[in-house]
C-alpha cells in the first residue's frame, strides 16, 4: 500500500525538516541489490536484511526512509545514508 499522495504533501523529515518525495523505481531497485548484498546498514547501525518496496527521500538526497504497508518509518536511528551523505 502506497503513502497517500495528500500525505505525502506534508511529510517531513524529522531530522533536517526537508519535504520527503518518492524514491524512484531504479534508485529502489539499485538499493534492494546492495540489501540483498548485505551492503547496507541503517544509520543506527541495524543491518538490513529485507528488501524495500517502497521508501522517501530527503530532497537534497541525504536519507531514506522505508514504507511499511503505506506507513513511512521516520525516526532518525532508522533511515539510510544515500548519495549526498557525508
Amino acid at each position: 500500500m502506497p503513502v497517500d499522495e495528500r500525505f505525502l504533501e506534508i511529510l517531513t523529515c524529522p531530522v533536517t525538516r526537508q519535504k520527503l518525495q518518492r524514491l524512484d523505481e531504479q534508485a529502489l531497485e539499485e538499493l534492494n541489490r546492495q540489501i540483498r548484498a548485505g551492503g547496507r546498514t541503517t544509520l543506527g547501525g541495524n543491518v538490513m536484511d529485507n528488501p524495500i518496496a517502497e521508501a522517501l527521500v530527503t530532497e537534497d538526497q541525504t536519507r531514506i526512509y522505508r514504507v511499511l504497508d503505506g506507513i513511512p518509518i521516520l525516526l532518525e536511528e532508522e533511515a539510510i545514508g544515500y548519495r549526498n551523505a557525508g
